[in-house]
């Protein structure tokens, strides 16, 4: 089991601030009435029990499919997004943490970062079709689906991996520095964006050349990524500054920075409603934000240890990776 380094700030808030109990049951109390204030708006409709440790998750739209990677049980829970019920559990790599799906291939790609690998999974069939060698300590995953191209971010190489989502090879590996962490992909424009734990940047690049072509500064720590294709902007959590930075895919320039809760991690894009999903590791929170106007919109309380988030832009539902819950929280629009 791969021990995240979102989870390292978990436990340093738990041992400091233990004392200040009072602190954080007020701090909590406040939290719980936010959620209130805005639960007309979007709300947690259901939780689901998932494998041990769910890292990352992933949805695919035309299926109303989502895919979870358990990082402890070195499997990928299928949940239907009809019923809000696992449907199946595949059997993948070593610590599987990064996924995606494409939608139209109907294939999932799962990071398997205690074995260098990327286990290729049937959305069909529900089983693994091929495993992929990559670089080392493989952890994001994005895929293009107009250029059925995977890019895998490596951890230790500080390389991004490209695969052939039509021969299941690696046709290039693109060196990037920094530690790379999260990807995201916009088809419109056929830009990769990849993020970096250790350099406070993004590298952004093109999928026609497979190079770099520009280098963004952001927040320290910059984790969670994602990229709403309609709007060509880009959502980058950084996870020590609790903050989003916001990145113009036209002009690649951060155009914004904006605080969210404490040790953001996973990012998500809605781009039929321009919404952003963020998850709040050491708040237990998703922070929901308006793409228009870069504010956070509501406070959702959700399980222990939020680390992955994936949106489902066709059912306008949200799906959360509870890390030490084993869960997986829906949030959906309320009922009107």
């Amino acid at each position: 089991m791969r021990f995240p380094h979102r989870a390292v700030i978990s436990i340093i808030i738990t041992i400091t601030v233990a004392p200040m109990v009072a602190a954080a049951a007020a701090s909590a109390s406040s939290i719980q009435a936010t959620a209130r204030a805005v639960k007309d708006c979007i709300r947690v409709t259901d939780t689901i029990s998932v494998g041990g440790f769910p890292e990352e998750v992933a949805a695919n739209p035309k299926t109303k499919t989502i895919y979870v990677a358990n990082d402890a049980g070195n499997t990928v829970s299928v949940i239907s997004g009809l019923t809000n019920t696992v449907t199946a559990t595949i059997p993948v790599g070593t610590a599987p943490t990064g996924i995606a799906a494409d939608p139209k291939t109907n294939t999932i790609y799962v990071a398997n970062f205690g074995d260098n690998t990327v286990s290729v999974i049937s959305g069909r069939t529900n089983t693994v079709t091929a495993t992929i060698p990559v670089g080392a300590e493989p952890f994001g995953v994005a895929a293009n689906p107009k250029t059925n191209t995977i890019y895998v971010a490596n951890e230790l190489s500080s390389t991004v991996s490209v695969i052939s989502g039509r021969t299941n090879t690696v046709t290039a590996t693109i060196p990037v520095g920094g530690n790379p962490f999260g990807v995201a992909a916009n088809p419109k424009t056929n830009a990769i964006y990849v993020s970096h734990l250790s350099s406070s940047t993004v590298s952004v690049i093109s999928g026609q050349t497979n190079a770099v072509v520009a280098t963004v500064p952001v927040g320290t720590e910059s984790g969670g990524i994602a990229a709403n294709p309609k709007t060509n902007t880009i959502y980058v959590a950084n996870f020590l500054d609790n903050t989003v930075s916001v990145i113009n895919g036209r002009t690649n320039t951060m155009t914004a920075t904006f605080p969210v809760g404490t040790g953001p991690d996973g990012v998500a894009a809605n781009p039929k409603t321009n919404t952003i999903y963020v998850t709040n590791v050491a708040d237990n929170t998703v922070s929901v934000i308006n793409g228009r106007t870069n504010t956070v919109t509501a406070t959702i309380l959700v399980g222990t240890t939020p680390t992955g988030i994936a949106a489902n832009p066709k059912t306008n539902t949200a799906y959360v990776t509870n890390y030490t819950d084993n869960t997986v929280s829906v949030l959906a629009p309320c009922r009107r």
